[in-house]
């Protein structure tokens, strides 16, 4: 389960209702229900946050996100966006992150899906990170 208090506007999620799972972008928050509207690519739906799932933070994710890939000599992985950076010690392993942008360097953030990389983003730069219609 997701804590709505680490859920904001523009994040990526997956919804489930009824054994159906969608993944969408939140498009608005009921703080007083603690209810989160998706708009997938059927509609926009309610979820409770114990309909909420996070996207594993992976290639296909970043790839998504349109981050490039540059494999280092020491074989660990670099994802670009512009002037923002995350390394992996290897490929495949996102369990040891680090990222940066300019001068704001971030060894080992709890990032680990796909909305908390989008809110560590965008408090590193101010830009919301978005990709194609998912």
């Amino acid at each position: 389960m997701i804590k709505f208090n680490e859920i904001k506007v523009g994040d990526y999620l997956i919804g489930e209702y009824d054994g159906k799972r969608w993944q969408g972008e939140v498009t608005r928050l009921n703080g007083d229900e603690k209810q989160v509207c998706l708009r997938t690519i059927v509609q926009e739906f309610w979820f409770s946050t114990n309909q909420l799932y996070a996207i594993p933070l992976d290639e296909a994710a970043l790839t998504n996100l349109s981050f490039s890939k540059q494999q280092n000599e020491d074989g660990s992985i670099k994802y670009m966006k512009g002037s923002f950076r995350i390394v992996t010690p290897k490929a495949g392993d996102f369990s040891s992150i680090e990222m940066w942008y300019r001068e704001d360097k971030r060894h080992h953030p709890d990032v680990h899906s796909v909305h908390q990389l989008q809110n560590q983003y965008h408090s590193m730069t101010k830009i919301y990170l978005t990709s194609d219609p998912m």
